[in-house]
């Protein structure tokens, strides 16, 4: 099973992620992890993406991809994988689709986290308060959820025509939410 977990922040994928890798026995791919690992592992696609770093730069798709190809070719991700945090663009996705096409797979499903930004916001400046974090207030969230609904949402449609989409209603229970994805999963 190859999953894509979207949402926006604080809509609950990584938790809701880790849940379903082990109740499926397959890895939670998230880039950012990755990337630490590359660069501290000094792997190839890692001094690329130390370089840009350290540049102060974002890290270019092509590395950004080639260290998904990477990751997703390791022993555990032989029987699937959930990817949390990548895609985040238009140009991403279409990059992932044509790497995972020359590896001979397709991802499975794009479940999506629907979470209306109140809520969001709430639950953001609820875990910034009990994780101590004073750099996450009401401004900065309200931000990086513009970022996500003007550069990341536009993927909801790019996975819907391609017939993978699976909208899953973000609200309830950590319980509640799980059971809608492993429905949707069914």
């Amino acid at each position: 099973m190859k999953l894509l977990f979207m949402g926006p922040p604080g809509a609950g994928k990584g938790t809701q992620a880790e849940i379903i890798c082990k109740e499926h026995s397959i890895p939670q791919i998230s880039t950012g992890e990755i990337l630490r690992a590359a660069v501290k592992n000094g792997t190839e696609m890692g001094k690329k993406a130390s370089e840009a770093m350290n540049a102060g730069q974002l890290v270019p798709d092509e590395v950004v991809i080639g260290i998904v190809r990477d990751r997703i070719q390791e022993p555990d991700a032989k029987n699937g994988y959930i990817l949390d945090g990548f895609p985040r663009t238009i140009e991403q996705a279409d990059a992932l689709g044509k790497m995972l096409e020359g590896m001979g797979q397709k991802l499975d499903v794009a479940l999506n986290l629907d979470v209306p930004d109140d809520e969001l916001v709430k639950r953001l400046l609820e875990r910034a308060q009990k994780d101590g974090r004073a750099d996450d207030t009401e401004p900065v969230i309200k931000n990086r959820l513009k970022t996500y609904n003007d550069q990341t949402a536009p993927l909801i449609d790019y996975y819907q025509k391609k017939g993978i989409l699976k909208p899953i209603d973000g609200l309830g229970s950590m319980a509640e939410i799980t059971d809608r994805i492993r429905k949707a999963l069914a």
